[in-house]
């Protein structure tokens, strides 16, 4: 499991809410880092919680069993918000005990669906913790913003946040730069969807335009992939490991994909390289009679 072998990394913590991740050069000599993007897990307390039909508990075990299995190199994994569906406290400690087989960090930030005083309740703990800013090693950062706003299904980074994410950029001019939030920077092309998009977006794109290493936007909410090009910078989104919305659709409509997740490589010269894994094709199907959520 993991990248023993490849990367070897120390954890240092220090006073600004900084993680940093010092990476030793790899036995044939390759800096990259490797990710893991979970998103949309919409969990239940009851191990029989389903969302439009499909049990989240059991898919998101799938998941999680498929990447063992598949023995995936990875250094840690991001997970992009709506970890629970009910707000409950049981639901965040199931996140935490399905998340364990997979032993590297786990950083996360909430979404729309999220209750913060019962995720703060649970989380952080020694593998699932909360940063900001992830220096990983002398070529690459993350920076992780919270976009949600309590009780409405769209976002919007406060003045709190965009100045987290200016600091995080001005820290480190010399580094590629990967920003990791909920929801969708641009346009999904649905146009139920894009009415929960990121709002007052301009203001986040101004910062980015400013910072000439920013290589990616990562996010989830939309339960779909996305993979586009904005003024130069790769906007990436994930299915959910649980319910698939189909893309391109004016109202809310369901897809019968699979549930998945996104694996990234973050290489020395600024690429990304990524691609969206699957289960099996017809594996937790969604009630396609329902008309929302």
């Amino acid at each position: 499991m993991g990248s023993v072998g490849l990367l070897l990394i120390s954890v240092n913590h220090n006073n600004l809410g900084l993680l940093i991740l010092n990476v030793s050069p790899s036995k044939d000599n390759s800096s990259s880092i490797h990710l893991l993007q979970i998103t949309d897990t919409h969990l239940f307390a009851p191990n029989d919680g389903c969302l439009l039909g499909v049990n989240t508990a059991e898919s998101f075990h799938a998941v999680v069993e498929d990447i063992v299995n598949t023995q995936v190199e990875f250094d840690a994994i991001l997970a992009t918000g709506d970890i629970s569906q009910d707000h409950s406290h049981d639901s965040y400690a199931r996140f935490v005990e399905g998340i364990k087989p997979l032993e590297k960090s786990c950083y996360w930030l909430p979404g729309n669906h999220d209750y913060k005083p019962e995720m703060f309740s649970v989380l952080p703990t020694p593998q699932v913790v909360c940063q900001q800013q992830v220096v990983l090693n002398e070529h690459w950062q993350i920076v992780m913003l919270d976009s949600q706003v309590s009780g409405v299904p769209h976002g919007r980074l406060n003045q709190e946040q965009l100045a987290v994410l200016d600091k995080a950029l001005q820290q480190h001019p010399d580094k590629w730069s990967l920003i990791v939030l909920h929801h969708h920077p641009v346009l999904a092309g649905s146009q139920w969807l894009d009415q929960h998009t990121l709002k007052d977006s301009q203001d986040f794109w101004d910062i980015v335009q400013r910072y000439d290493k920013v290589q990616g936007v990562m996010c989830g909410h939309i339960h779909q992939e996305l993979d586009v090009d904005h003024h130069g910078v790769r906007v990436l989104a994930t299915p959910s490991t649980c319910v698939q919305f189909k893309p391109q659709s004016s109202q809310f409509c369901l897809d019968n994909r699979s549930p998945g997740w996104r694996e990234i490589e973050l290489c020395v010269d600024g690429q990304i390289k990524t691609q969206v894994k699957r289960l099996t094709h017809g594996r937790f199907l969604p009630d396609y009679r329902a008309s929302g959520y």
